[in-house]
């Protein structure tokens, strides 16, 4: 009798832990537009060369992990170029062979372009900041899980209000991400109420590993500030402007003090977890693209769990939808605004070295959720993927 039961119980655990015999192939695809790194006035440490690709990868991983047990599994075709040509070629090859979800890793008009030739399939955007991709060009088969810029700032501008750090000194870039992320910072500056005393823009071309001690401080001379505040996305400068500045004032930004989508010291929540498995795959940190791209995986997968069909329409619909939440090893559940598609988040407030903050800051309300003080909430976007949440 007590064989019978063992043998039972045996038998029970093999076959939970046995594939469904009629196993469903889910194939995403990842498209990534490539790009050469400008010369730069300062040694900045270069975006790894498969960024955001680990990170759909470690998701490819972690759906299979339970996708098994439902007959599901995930695969990732990819295509990568420094030619848009071809990344168009590729995506519609993917299309031909039935592919409706695809990671796109490509600045906004690329992304938009293809959104628009393509409006059958499911886009994630893991590799644009674009504001305007949130607020008045939302395309609708568009889901964004990497932050917007506006997202970025006013996360910073909350931590710097709440430590009564009101006064701003911007300093700027000549580039145009810099003036995006310079305009993102007015906008949450208005917001949230701090003041830009003096903006500047760094026009320089000098070798600051050489000057940096004679020159910042000169450069910043201006009416007191509280705070420096930096927009320079590429690191061609921001990097020296700490502890050279004219007052000693804490630096925040691009640089410094950084609001950022993911980092590696973020270890609470079970994060701790997610990095050492990107690691032992990837042998390097994860950045904020990688888990945009996890986090569009998972969404995938998330939504599969639970019976939707594979088709780009019924999984939009479910994402948008109140019933969708993902676990995301920030502290909070993680959902989609349904007016224009960016993945609710929190974001956290880093140095190199350690995790400083995480916004929204405590006190700043919302009648539906916190999160959404962050970025472009429903009476300020334009777009209306649809009228409201399921």
């Amino acid at each position: 009798m007590l064989l019978s039961c063992w043998l039972l119980s045996v038998t029970t655990m093999v076959n939970a832990a046995t594939p469904a015999a009629d196993t469903q192939s889910i194939q995403i695809g990842y498209l990534e537009l490539q790009h050469e790194t400008p010369p730069l006035l300062s040694n900045v440490l270069p975006d790894p060369q498969d960024n955001a690709l680990q990170g759909a990868l470690l998701g490819i991983s972690d759906n299979n992990a339970g996708g098994r047990f439902l007959g599901l599994a995930y695969s990732l075709e990819q295509a990568r170029s420094y030619d848009e040509a071809e990344l168009l070629a590729a995506l519609h090859r993917f299309q031909q062979q039935g592919i409706q979800l695809l990671l796109v890793n490509a600045p906004a008009q690329t992304l938009t372009t293809m959104a628009n030739q393509y409006p059958e399939l499911l886009f994630f955007n893991v590799g644009s900041y674009d504001d305007s991709l949130r607020l008045n060009q939302c395309v609708a088969n568009v889901l964004h899980t990497l932050p917007s810029r506006a997202m970025l700032t006013d996360a910073m501008a909350q931590w710097l209000i709440r430590k009564k750090l009101k006064k701003w000194l911007l300093i700027s870039g000549t580039r145009p991400e810099d003036k995006d992320y310079a305009n993102a910072v007015r906008r949450s500056a208005k917001r949230f109420g701090g003041k830009i005393v003096a903006a500047k823009d760094w026009t320089f071309d000098s070798d600051l590993r050489r000057s940096a001690q004679t020159e910042v401080p000169l450069f910043t001379q201006t009416k007191e500030y509280d705070a420096v505040v930096v927009a320079d996305e590429v690191g061609d400068f921001g990097e020296f402007l700490l502890y050279n500045t004219w007052y000693p004032r804490p630096v925040t930004g691009t640089q410094g003090l950084k609001p950022v989508g993911w980092h590696r010291v973020i270890e609470q929540w079970g994060a701790a977890q997610l990095q050492s498995r990107f690691d032992r795959q990837a042998s390097r940190w994860m950045t904020d693209k990688d888990y945009a791209a996890w986090a569009a995986i998972r969404s995938i997968g998330e939504s599969l769990s639970h019976q939707i069909p594979y088709s780009a329409t019924d999984i939009r619909s479910h994402l948008l939808s109140s019933q969708f939440e993902l676990a995301g090893f920030k502290g909070r559940k993680l959902t989609y605004r349904h007016w224009n598609g960016q993945l609710r988040q929190p974001i956290a407030l880093v140095h190199p070295r350690a995790l400083v903050s995480q916004s929204p800051q405590e006190g700043y309300l919302h009648p539906y959720t916190e999160l959404d003080t962050l970025g472009f909430d429903q009476p300020e976007s334009q777009c209306r993927l649809v009228d409201q949440a399921d």
